[in-house]
């Protein structure tokens, strides 16, 4: 009788592991997305008083603000 050996023997699982350069780059990734945020906290807005369009001073524009016109041909 021959003994042949069993193909799931011997094999070892493995992992898939990230290199460390992977590693090194997210944590730097990390550190800059942190310091940029911090900074952006410290500063403040860029322009305070700049609002989106439609808005003028400090409250927004009502429709009953504005004369509408239809397009009446004149």
């Amino acid at each position: 009788m021959e003994q042949t050996a069993d193909p799931g023997s011997g094999m070892t699982i493995t992992r898939f592991v990230p290199p460390p350069a992977l590693w090194a780059f997210l944590l730097l990734l990390g550190a800059v997305f942190a310091g940029a945020y911090a900074v952006g906290q410290a500063v403040g807005p860029v322009s305070p008083g700049m609002h989106g369009p439609g808005i003028t001073g400090d409250a927004p524009s009502r429709d009953g603000d504005m004369p509408m016109e239809h397009g009446g041909g004149h």
